[in-house]
């Protein structure tokens, strides 16, 4: 599906209902299935929430994820301690070409008995579960934070717990301290000091517990980007967020003050309202957040500023290459743009050019956190519906609020 989407103006002071966060959901759905007692209210309707939910109920042998990169790590440790079962776990090509060894070397480390089916260090998996005895193991934090959320999910369970220690320096902190605070705050016993993450085996039952996720920040990013790309005074409110989230980023109610947008906590709402940008130019070590540096360049694209981002090496491996995607789609609009393998930089954008067709390599961020230009100059967006992978209503919720878009 081709989206054209033409030069736009906001509707003012219009409300958005954004579902649960995506990375919050998929941590609850492993939980629940160990601890059957948990409920989970206003979870994330994403692709990768509901591919992983399937996967969690599915009695077949061999499990296919399709794209969903946390669903294939979380998966993998789990599978890893259910014991007498043995679950052939593969996805989509591109899965096929994400790297795992790191997470799967940890496993076996620990006693489990996982194989490569075709790459080394890439899936399709042979998982055969075992029990566990093992209860320290080490490994490089600076790859991805979902290796190391996936041992610390399934260390409760494991005979002696787990003691993981953290090699160099930690990417995504944020989603790690995600992880701690929501087995703690179900009764879980998990520590994070310094390099070392401790998790106490759990051999009671979880009492019943409802948690009710807040809604994605990864998602309200792109609702930052259109208030920052519109006039001074316009305003959206976002439903169901609060001030001391768990999700790293959150940290876009600091950093868009920079684009000259200002975050009000209301009744567990956020209102967006521009006011007048102090910056000219923006310089961001992301390697917390790295999910939202594509919206944070596009902005700058935007608002004809020039940027760099850097703590980025994990987009190499998302769902496509995300600098390389940035750069080749950001240069079609008529910037100059510069890519290492933990930055990119960008200038010249002043005078972006119109009717751009914007590819999104099968990447829901890059198909979303190009559409604010649509306040800008007019813009087409292939392969649309790739944004159900994470927010499936995103196209039907910025028509709500004025943006015009039509099928090409």
């Amino acid at each position: 599906m081709k989206l054209l989407l033409s030069k736009s103006n906001l509707l003012n002071k219009k409300s958005v209902s954004i579902t649960g966060s995506k990375s919050e959901t998929n941590r609850l759905l492993i939980l629940q299935y160990l601890y059957p007692n948990l409920k989970i209210i206003n979870p994330s309707q994403s692709d990768d929430s509901v591919v992983l939910k399937k996967a969690l109920h599915s009695s077949s042998n061999t499990i296919d994820i399709h794209h969903a990169g946390t669903a294939m790590r979380f998966l993998t440790a789990l599978f890893s301690i259910i014991e007498s079962k043995e679950i052939i776990l593969t996805g989509s090509l591109r899965m096929q070409n994400r790297p795992i060894e790191v997470l799967v070397s940890s496993l076996n480390k620990i006693g489990a008995n996982i194989n490569y089916l075709e790459k080394k260090g890439y899936p399709p998996l042979k998982i055969v579960g075992k029990k566990l005895i093992k209860d320290k193991v080490s490994l490089d934090s600076n790859i991805s934070s979902q290796y190391i959320s996936a041992l610390i999910l399934i260390a409760s369970k494991l005979k002696n717990g787990l003691l993981v220690k953290l090699n160099g320096t930690i990417t995504s902190k944020s989603y790690i301290l995600m992880t701690v605070s929501i087995l703690n705050k179900i009764g879980i016993q998990a520590d994070f000091n310094q390099n070392y993450i401790k998790v106490q085996p759990f051999k009671g039952v979880i009492k019943p517990t409802q948690i009710v996720v807040e809604s994605d920040w990864s998602s309200a990013s792109y609702y930052y980007s259109l208030i920052s790309l519109s006039s001074i005074g316009t305003e959206i409110i976002l439903s169901n967020f609060k001030k001391n989230s768990l999700q790293g980023d959150s940290i876009l109610s600091i950093i868009f003050l920079d684009f000259g947008v200002q975050t009000v906590y209301e009744n567990n709402m956020i209102i967006l309202k521009k006011v007048k940008m102090t910056k000219n130019q923006i310089n961001y070590n992301l390697i917390n957040s790295p999910d939202i540096a594509q919206t944070i360049a596009v902005t700058c694209l935007g608002l004809g500023i020039n940027c760099l981002l850097t703590g980025l090496h994990t987009l190499l491996i998302k769902e496509t290459n995300r600098l390389q995607a940035l750069k080749i789609e950001i240069e079609k609009l008529g910037a100059k743009v510069y890519i290492d393998k933990d930055s990119i930089s960008i200038s010249n954008s002043q005078n972006l050019k119109a009717n751009v067709e914007i590819e999104t390599y099968d990447d829901h961020r890059m198909a979303m956190s190009f559409a604010p230009l649509s306040l800008v100059t007019n813009i087409q967006i292939n392969n649309a519906e790739v944004v159900a992978k994470s927010y499936p209503n995103y196209w039907t919720d910025l028509k709500k609020i004025g943006i015009k878009i039509n099928k090409v």
